[in-house]
């Protein structure tokens, strides 16, 4: 009784309590399916958004009581509801990009694995430090966030951080004492430093190659130099010598290493190249897969210790001073797939080896010195292959014309190779072409009308440089044409709206401009070059569509008419028309041309003066030319305030007036030591290829170019002693003018000066003696003016002929006449007649006898004898008269008169006596 009494309320007691087991595993259940992610956590979050600037609202699912879980950017672990993963990356150049500052609150975040802040913009602060405290990372990737300072030493307590990323964006911003602290990352595969300032951490070297576990090394733009002391080359030197006999990879223990990728491209590094492959075979010689060296000071020859190399699937040593041949054991490499040593020093043939790898997908051994033969067993088991360059070798291609190859490539770049005079018919089998150069190879054919008929389509097409003819009606180019150079005809083709570069120059293209300029589809285009070409009629005044034009070379055609209105307001960098029929005068349209910074009008018939605003509206000017044309007026003050001109061109016109003083102003040309100018290349435009063709009409790299030209006008006056302060200056011709008084001493103070031409002026007194100094003079003229003295003795000036100091009265070498002390002119050749002006001269003897004898022997008898008269007259009179019919004849020759000869001739009685007079 007891024990039922007992043993009855149990179950009673307890049923309650078993109602509950499903209702909290249900509860559990249900949180498991909705979770919320942990509140420390979640206000953690929210004090690191509250520090960030968010210009896009990127976080705008951030608020206060919402689940963390689900915001943008935050992954949480699927059973505990801790936040593991912080990924914000940005997009390059975004204008969503995060900035302001990072909030220590992540530290809250005790189990985030992974923080991805990448491309965002944080310019202004440092790298945290206290992220060297969140013990729980494995994946780090600060890229090119532009985080600025020392990199903190404490990242290397992060010993569970597999990858870490904290490469620039073309700056470095950050930078390195010291690359110990990577020994602590213990777990590190993957680390990537490029554009950081390593030039201080010698130890990256012995610190990186002893590391246990990383597979993937980028030190890219690092400024890799000055190494221990103990190295007595830094690596702008050797890879350093630490035992004094051997290099430092042969001594160190790197039995452990298994180093897959090394790039170590865009640094100082100079060695030999074999040395570099002899160390790294005894650390990495089966794990290495991937190789970057390119933009160093690598020499040396390729040995066949790269075909040792039996797992190498990327080699990049391009643009090094790499020579020799390539090695024949660069067959072996079996799993090759990347193979570039463009833009070295290699010679030699094309190696047959290159045959038989099956996997290479890109070879480029483009600029070097490779010469001879390519078969088409070079190419025979090159199934895989995409990408083809190697342009600028002196290399010879001719397959069968039945020829297959085996590849399908998307890029061809073949340039300056010799392919036969026919257009290469394996083209045809290139279904998948995207860009193709076969510029200066040798072809002159007709272009096939299979060619233009491909069902690819190009990006990038260029053909210049052939002899290539016909007519072409369209071209399926996206981006870049260059079909310069050739003997092409008709009408300018129709191309796509999407191309932005179109290069046409030295063709015969003929017709109007109006329907290639008018077609309202074309907007994109940015480079437009029908230069030297057949060209007729008005520049078109419809380029308001032409919104991102930015070069325009229209030179040497037979246009006409002025600058046309919706020109304007174009973000113009080049207007080049030179050598046509233009005239009108300076448009004022020209005012908004605010980005020109290459003018070339010269050679035109335009008129007016030069104006005034030149100097406010176009101030980023570098090159100006208004030569052979119609100008006059006063050259303006404010062309004085062109602080970057390096080219001003003014000669052949009717200006007048003095030079202006204040050229003193003109900064660009005051500089000795001038580098490549870059306000001449805006950077928002890559095609560098387009300004060797542009600066090759100047001679010379613009940016070493400086040059002032106002011969052949009407100027006045003195020169001003102020151009002597241009000494960057390397021609000045201010020939063929009216300028008077004395050269200015300190002109002769411009060292640099290569090309100095003064003829044809007033100029008087003496060459100053400071022109002594002049060391680069290869074009020197002083002739036709009234100069006087001596000539400077120096191994310049003498070096001129004759024809350099003719028409002034100058002494000395290299003229015949010498100096006396006093500076008084001697004739050289009267002393090798005569030691003393009391000898007798007979040249001037000789001279007056000769005409006495002459006078009295000719004229005299005329003079007596009557008969000897008329007989000489009668001559004289039978001579002219021939001389007359035959004159008269030539009259009517030179003209282009019709119809018959009129029968009234008979009545010229002057030539009926004269005939008459003749046959008697």
């Amino acid at each position: 009784m007891v024990i039922a009494t007992m043993t009855t309320p149990l179950p009673i007691s307890l049923f309650p309590f078993l109602l509950l087991i499903p209702a909290i595993c249900f509860t559990i259940c249900h949180a498991n399916s909705n979770l919320l992610c942990i509140q420390s956590e979640r206000e953690a979050l929210l004090k690191f958004k509250n520090d960030l600037i968010d210009p896009s609202n990127r976080l705008s699912s951030w608020v206060e009581g919402g689940d963390c879980c689900k915001w943008v950017g935050v992954v949480c672990h699927n059973s505990t509801g801790h936040v593991n993963q912080l990924h914000l990356v940005s997009s390059p150049f975004s204008p969503s990009a995060l900035g302001g500052k990072i909030n220590p609150s992540l530290l809250e975040l005790k189990h985030l694995s992974s923080l991805d802040l990448s491309y965002n913009i944080f310019s202004s602060i440092h790298i945290p430090k206290f992220l060297g405290m969140l013990d729980s990372l494995t994946y780090l990737n600060l890229a090119c966030t532009q985080f600025q300072g020392v990199i903190p030493h404490n990242l290397g307590n992060l010993s569970k951080l597999q990858y870490l990323d904290l490469r620039g964006n073309g700056v470095s911003n950050i930078e390195a004492t010291s690359l110990q602290w990577v020994s602590g990352l213990s777990s590190l595969q993957y680390l990537d430093l490029s554009y950081a300032n390593l030039s201080k951490a010698t130890d990256w070297l012995q610190v990186t190659f002893k590391h246990p576990s990383l597979l993937e090394l980028h030190l890219s733009y690092c400024g890799l130099e000055g190494l221990s002391p103990i190295i007595v080359n830094s690596l702008e030197g050797p890879i350093p010598d630490y035992s004094g006999n051997m290099s430092f990879l042969e001594v160190l223990d790197l039995s452990l290493n298994h180093l897959r990728v090394l790039d170590l491209s865009y640094n100082g590094i100079k060695q030999d190249i074999a040395e570099i492959l002899q160390s790294l075979s005894r650390c990495c010689l089966d794990s290495l897969k991937s190789l970057y060296m390119a933009d160093n000071n690598l020499f040396g020859h390729l040995t066949d210790q790269l075909g040792h190399f039996k797992n190498l699937a990327h080699l990049s040593l391009a643009r090094n001073k790499i020579s020799g041949p390539i090695p024949s054991s660069i067959g072996e490499l079996s799993s090759l797939k990347f193979f570039d040593v463009s833009e070295n020093q290699l010679n030699g043939t094309f190696p047959l080896c290159f045959g038989q790898l099956e996997s290479l997908e890109t070879l480029d051994f483009g600029y070097n010195l490779l010469e001879g033969v390519v078969l088409e067993t070079h190419f025979s088991r090159l199934s895989r292959l995409t990408t083809l360059k190697a342009s600028q070798n002196r290399l010879r291609f001719e397959p069968n014309p039945s020829w297959i190859p085996p590849f399908q490539c998307e890029i061809i770049e073949f340039s300056h190779w010799h392919l036969g005079s026919k257009f290469p018919q394996w083209l045809k089998f290139q279904n998948k072409l995207s860009v193709l150069d076969i510029s200066d190879a040798g072809i002159s054919d007709v272009m096939p009308t299979w060619f233009l008929n491909l069902p690819t389509q190009f990006e990038k097409l260029n053909l210049s440089f052939n002899q290539l003819t016909g007519e072409i009606s369209n071209l399926n180019v996206t981006d870049t044409i260059d079909l310069s150079s050739n003997r092409f005809t008709g009408p300018l083709p129709r191309v796509l709206s999407s191309l932005r570069i179109l290069f046409l120059s030295n063709n015969s293209f003929s017709g109007s401009l109006s329907e290639f300029i008018c077609n309202p589809s074309i907007s994109d285009m940015i480079v437009l070059f029908i230069d030297t070409n057949l060209l007729i009629g008005e520049i078109p005044d419809c380029w308001i569509q032409w919104r991102y034009l930015g070069y325009l070379n229209l030179e040497n055609n037979n246009l006409t008419g002025n600058i046309p209105f919706t020109l304007g307001f174009r973000n113009l960098f080049m207007l080049n028309l030179r050598n046509n029929s233009m005239f009108g005068e300076f448009s004022s349209i020209m005012q908004t041309f605010v980005s020109l910074i290459m003018l070339d009008l010269s050679e035109n018939h335009f008129s007016g003066s030069v104006p005034a605003w030149i100097g406010d509206e176009l101030s980023n000017l570098v090159i100006l030319s208004l030569r052979s044309n119609n100008f006059d007026g006063h050259i303006p003050q404010k062309i004085c305030d062109l602080q970057v001109l390096q080219i001003l061109d003014l000669a052949h016109n009717n200006i007048s007036g003095t030079i202006p003083k204040c050229f003193n102003n003109l900064g660009a040309m005051a500089i000795k030591q001038k580098g490549y100018n870059k306000v001449f290349t805006p950077e928002i435009y890559d095609f560098p290829f387009y300004f060797t063709e542009l600066l090759d009409e100047y001679g010379h790299t613009l940016g070493l170019v400086t040059s002032i030209d106002l011969s052949a006008n009407s100027l006045i006056g003195e020169i001003p002693k102020e151009i002597g302060s241009l000494v960057g200056l390397l021609s000045l011709n201010f020939s063929r003018n009216f300028l008077t008084g004395r050269i200015p001493d300190n002109i002769g103070n411009m060292e640099l000066m290569e090309s100095l031409d003064l003829s044809m002026n007033r100029l008087n007194g003496e060459i100053p003696p400071s022109f002594s100094k002049s060391n680069f003079l290869n074009h020197f003229n002083v002739s036709y003016n009234n100069l006087t003295g001596q000539i400077p003795t120096s191994t310049q000036l003498q070096s001129f002929e004759n024809l350099s100091y003719v028409g002034n009265h100058l002494c000395g070498p290299p003229l015949t006449k010498n100096c006396t002390s006093k500076g008084i002119l001697t004739d050289a050749t009267n002393n090798l007649s005569s030691s003393d002006g009391n000898k007798v001269n007979w040249l001037y003897v000789s001279i007056v006898l000769g005409f006495v004898m002459g006078f009295w022997g000719v004229v005299a008898p005329l003079f007596f004898f009557r008969s000897w008269r008329i007989a000489y007259y009668q001559k004289l009179d039978h001579i002219c008269g021939k001389l007359y019919v035959f004159w008269a004849t030539m009259d009517l020759f030179h003209n282009k008169i019709s119809g018959a000869i009129p029968k009234c001739f008979t009545n010229s009685g002057a030539m009926a006596t004269k005939f008459k007079h003749d046959a008697a």
